[in-house]
């Protein structure tokens, strides 16, 4: 009886097995399939058929990705607005999601409301650049921080998640004479590391994949472009054979593909998240569901 009950577990832990191994390759050939295809030659991509490996290996289309004007500028701007977006996005969401989660705050109920309508309803895009505009941000690098600095979506992130800490903690540290300020320093931000955790994962891959703004705010100031914005540019560039800025470039764009350069900028934009998203994975698994239930 145990010798077919031990045969039953192997057969099912060999199944099991089958189907993650099926699941990991359906899950990683398209990323493969992009690495492939952004490191084969342009001229034979155009054959078709390449699956994982790349069937002429060459650098030749990151090379012409990266011998575009603007494209470091782009990087460095990527980088310190990910950076500076996240650090202030997570203050501000967790500040206020402090504030709202306070009981003996009046009127967070309507506070919460009105929060909530703007998820729902927005001025539009003409009404939100006379915004900008009015506040002088047009032109300025300080148009990627502001306008993204709080998402109402992550303040009650933060919220739920606060809620569901013991109240007697924050009782408690009054009691031994602790003021708001420090509470929230010294004890709400220690327990929320997952949820904030969480959040930075969402903001920074927000500031990192955004270009549009650039596109309307600071298209014609060249020292505040962003990565995202360039490589859109050289996208474009290559589909129409013209060059956005450096006319050297032509005789580059005449050798490679809109499918390979296409690809090439898939691996340049998403290798830095994947490279963060290890370090921050089991905060986000955390701060999914931990604060989601409460006691």
């Amino acid at each position: 009886m145990q010798g077919i009950q031990r045969s039953s577990d192997k057969i099912f832990d060999i199944f099991i097995y089958v189907i993650m191994a099926i699941v990991g390759i359906v899950t990683l050939y398209p990323f493969l399939n992009v690495l492939a295809i952004s490191l084969n030659d342009s001229v034979d991509t155009v054959r078709g058929g390449i699956t994982i490996f790349p069937r002429e290996f060459t650098w030749k289309n990151y090379e012409t990705i990266f011998g575009f004007e603007g494209l470091v500028t782009g990087f460095k701007n990527s980088v310190i607005r990910t950076v500076v977006g996240t650090l202030f996005g997570v203050i501000a969401a967790s500040m206020l999601a402090y504030t709202l989660s306070r009981p003996d705050f009046q009127g967070r109920r309507w506070m919460s409301f009105l929060f909530a309508m703007t998820m729902y309803f927005s001025g539009g895009l003409i009404p939100g650049f006379l915004l900008i505009k009015n506040l002088g941000l047009i032109g300025s690098f300080y148009v990627y921080i502001i306008p993204a600095l709080l998402s109402v979506w992550n303040v009650f992130v933060v919220r739920s998640y606060i809620d569901g800490l013991p109240y007697a903690l924050q009782e408690s540290a009054k009691i031994d004479g602790a003021n708001d300020w420090t509470i929230f320093w010294r004890i709400i931000l220690p327990l929320c590391q997952p949820v904030l955790a969480t959040i930075a994962l969402f903001i920074a891959v927000g500031h990192w994949n955004a270009w549009f703004d650039t596109y309307l705010y600071n298209a014609r100031v060249p020292e505040n472009t962003t990565l995202q914005y360039e490589l859109m540019k050289v996208l474009q560039s290559t589909q129409s054979g013209n060059n956005y800025r450096d006319p050297n470039a032509q005789q580059a764009i005449a050798a490679v593909s809109p499918e390979s350069i296409k690809m090439a900028i898939t691996i340049v934009v998403t290798v830095p998240i994947l490279l963060v998203y290890p370090f921050l994975q089991k905060y986000f698994v955390k701060g999914m569901t931990l604060g989601a239930v409460k006691s």
